[in-house]
């Protein structure tokens, strides 16, 4: 096993190549490195063959209890969206915070004494995340990278649109070959390269901007200021490596082009770093660069300028600009429109828009009576069922139950918004809590809540874009272990003919296990607003008025000695900050039950709750919405409870 394989490189395209020969990865914001283990020894090498292993302390560690071998990687940093920063990557060099870093490995060059290198990427891959998968736990700081089959272009549409760096697509078929060829490509969201520092702006303590320039030639060329994207650690940070650098004449061969100033300080062309850019003029000068760190793994040498994408010619705002223009093309518009929902991959989907990593994980086992359902079924769900649930959540305060690792693993009942769900989350202040809630008001939002195995969506009833107005007031009727389900639809019977007799329209649904919730609509008027503490004392005392009158038979006590062969009459859902889970959503139980909004000609004797399920869905889905005008038959509280209490 060679101590170093020179790596091979990816040639810039404007898009990525496409057809059954190519498979598309995520491109990283990182820095390419080399693992290479040798009898438990770990080392990392940066492409320039630079040893880096002590300043990955932890991911060596981790190395250590793979088998001989080489990988092929990036280290990056993922910030709180779940997105590679190569900003947050040098702070945490910098400040020697390493342990969240984490080195996607991407190709498997040596195993065990055997060289992989002539095999098909497609054989490497797969002999990669086999290795990984067996050696080291499910988290660890080396992951194996997924690689997707999809249209490229729309794999680039899906990266810009979801803040990625952009997409590295390769010919499945093809053997390792080092060097720069055109096996690998690599496509960009934004512009962006290397730079080496020319000079900068300002003086001894503070920094305005940096002169960038680049090698063409041979010549040293200058390519703009770079005036953004610093703080003031970073800019502190630069200053103390460019003054022992300063000389007095510029290293610029084309200095008479650079716009004169007094504050102009000189430096040796040394300190090489990665910027990104809105656009390059046909002379060479960048326009609306950033400054996204130093880079100390390439020679300043050999910094030359890269072709750029077309996209960086025309797109001045990454998440904004990008969406628009990406809008225009067909393969776009069929990824937004959701014509053609779900791109396939070998290991991944596209999902309008949204990558989806690994979709054949089962989240739902299989029962004697249910097949299961694996992460991608549940993420088609969402998209199919979208315009069904929006309604009843969006704008609304959302709590979510996750379950990465299906109904059989841990599962996270959360209130705010998640790694993964940024790009698509609506933040929503609710008075009293330090953090935002968030809404989820998009089909693309939806889909990406299956990418992060959401099981569960349980909203507000309040009224969208209003937490602190109760909208919907739920009853939820739980019946005890020993109660038949029948027994609990006559109860909901009951429970609509209260609210009948109250002036309401009630709607029912299951609840995707043995219970059921009556749901109504209810309004304030217009100078005097609903508060939570009305909606429930209302809802508490209609449940009490049931009990009294069958207490045989029903309960608001929610003690379980007390509960035996009764049905709980659960009003504590309409308080504030409570929640009910939503129609159509599924629940976290065996056979993948949805919560079911059902006309209540269907509710009779003999209904199995368990039908309703996300391998039914296209067959439920196919019926009218029986809650579609819910909203408009919300009744005054005030007028209901002078009725409840004349009763």
């Amino acid at each position: 096993m060679p101590q170093f394989v020179e790596p091979e490189l990816a040639r810039m395209v404007d898009l990525p190549a496409g057809g059954p020969l190519w498979v598309h990865e995520i491109k990283f914001d990182g820095y390419r490195m080399q693992l290479r283990v040798e009898k438990k020894r770990a080392v990392l090498l940066t492409r320039k063959k630079l040893d880096w292993s002590h300043r990955f302390p932890e991911i060596i560690a981790e190395a250590r209890s793979l088998p001989d071998c080489i990988i092929d990687g990036e280290i990056a940093a993922l910030d709180a969206r779940g997105i590679s920063n190569f900003s947050d990557l040098q702070s945490a060099l910098s400040d020697k915070e390493t342990a969240g870093l984490v080195d996607f490995a991407f190709d498997l060059l040596f195993l065990a004494g055997h060289d992989l290198r002539g095999l098909p990427l497609i054989e490497r891959k797969t002999l990669l995340e086999q290795l990984l998968s067996k050696k080291l736990p499910p988290l660890s700081r080396i992951r194996y990278v997924e690689h997707y089959k999809s249209s490229g272009k729309e794999m680039l549409e899906a990266a810009c649109r979801t803040g990625l760096e952009g997409v590295i697509s390769k010919r499945a078929d093809q053997p390792y070959k080092s060097g720069r060829g055109n096996d690998w490509t690599k496509a960009k969201c934004r512009g962006g390269q290397e730079v080496v520092i020319g000079g900068w702006r300002g003086d001894a303590n503070n920094l305005r901007s940096l002169l960038a320039g680049a090698y063409r030639d041979g010549k040293f060329l200058y390519m703009g200021r770079i005036g953004t994207g610093y703080n003031v650690k970073s800019a502190g940070e630069l200053l103390r490596k460019l003054r022992p650098l300063e000389i007095a004449q510029p290293a610029f061969a084309n200095a008479g082009e650079i716009p004169r100033a007094r504050d102009l300080h000189w430096v040796e062309p040394k300190l090489v770093a990665e910027v990104e850019f809105g656009a390059i003029t046909s002379a060479g000068i960048l326009r609306q660069a950033s400054y996204k760190g130093l880079r100390e793994d390439k020679p300043a040498k050999n910094v030359v300028l890269e072709p750029q994408p077309a996209a960086a010619e025309s797109n001045n705002n990454h998440s904004t600009s990008m969406q628009k223009a990406n809008a225009s093309t067909p393969a776009a518009k069929t990824v937004v429109a959701g014509k053609k929902g779900v791109v396939s991959g070998h290991k991944g989907l596209i999902v309008r828009g949204v990558a989806i990593s690994n979709p054949d994980k089962e989240l739902w086992p299989a029962t004697n009576d249910s097949p299961a359902v694996t992460k991608g079924e549940l993420v088609r769900y969402y998209e199919m069922a979208a315009s069904r649930i929006l309604p009843h959540i969006a704008g609304r305060p959302l709590s979510i139950v996750r379950g990465p690792d299906g109904i059989g693993g841990e599962q996270f009942f959360q209130r705010h918004v998640v790694p993964g769900l940024q790009a698509y989350a609506k933040p929503i202040r609710v008075t009293g809590e330090s953090k935002p809630y968030f809404s989820i008001d998009t089909e693309d939002g939806l889909v990406a809540l299956g990418q992060v195995a959401v099981l569960e969506l349980h909203p507000w009833g309040a009224k969208p874009g209003e937490p602190d107005m109760p909208e919907r007031l739920t009853f939820d009727l739980d019946p005890a272990p020993d109660v038949p389900f029948d027994a609990v639809i006559a109860s909901a019977k009951d429970m609509r003919a209260q609210l009948q007799h109250l002036g309401f329209t009630p709607f029912v649904k299951t609840t995707g296990g043995k219970g059921i919730h009556v749901v109504v609509a209810i309004k304030g008027a217009p100078k005097k607003p609903l508060t939570w503490t009305q909606a429930k004392e209302f809802a508490r005392d209609v449940c009490l008025q049931i009990e009294q009158g069958a207490p045989d038979r029903y309960t608001t006590n929610m003690s379980k000695k007390v509960r035996g062969g009764k049905i709980f009459l659960d009003f504590l859902r309409n308080a504030r900050t409570a929640t009910a889970v939503a129609p159509w959503s599924p629940r976290a139980r065996p056979g993948a039950t949805i919560s079911m909004p059902l006309q209540w000609s269907k509710l009779k004797p003999g209904l199995d709750p368990a039908q309703f399920s996300i391998p039914n869905a296209a067959k439920l889905l196919r019926g009218s919405d029986p809650w579609k005008d819910i909203d408009a038959t919300a009744v005054s509280l005030a007028a209901a409870r002078k009725r409840l209490n004349a009763s």
